[in-house]
């Protein structure tokens, strides 16, 4: 008689498990960027004039307030890393060379980094007053801000 050998079990590795949490994240940041996105269309298309009152003036009000502020730097925050995740999702799936694939993953990071960067020092810093001359429309708007 012969003992047939058994195989163990393969266990799962413990830590940070990435996929499983890109895929949350995916389905988290969907919810929100759907309330986001819909409540800046509906204030900036239907409150007021409507998209009539879009112009240079109706941006600077809505960038002066932090809660804006914030509103738009959270959309544009998921709305980059749920894309490069969704992106980086993609590349793992069709491209088959492990340097393409590191490579590609690299570029989306570096892209959504720094669009992320660059977009939220737009909010934080922009200034409707920089570079008016005095034959602007802005300019006594401007010098009574600065009194």
């Amino acid at each position: 008689m012969t003992a047939q050998t058994v195989v163990a079990p393969v266990r799962r590795q413990r830590g940070f498990n990435v996929e499983k949490w890109g895929w949350i994240f995916m389905r988290v940041s969907g919810i929100v960027l759907v309330v986001l996105i819909f409540g800046h269309l509906f204030i900036n298309l239907m409150v007021g004039e409507g998209i009539h009152a879009l112009d240079f003036a109706f941006i600077a009000g809505k960038f002066a307030t932090p809660f804006w502020q914030w509103w738009d730097v959270l959309m544009l925050w998921l709305a980059l890393i749920h894309g490069a995740n969704g992106m980086r999702t993609i590349v793992n799936d069709y491209v088959t060379t492990e340097k393409a694939r590191k490579a590609l993953v690299w570029a989306l990071g570096l892209a959504a980094g720094l669009l992320i960067l660059l977009g939220t020092l737009v909010v934080f810093t922009f200034d409707p007053c920089l570079g008016v001359t005095e034959s602007s429309s802005l300019w006594d708007t401007c010098q009574a801000v600065a009194n």
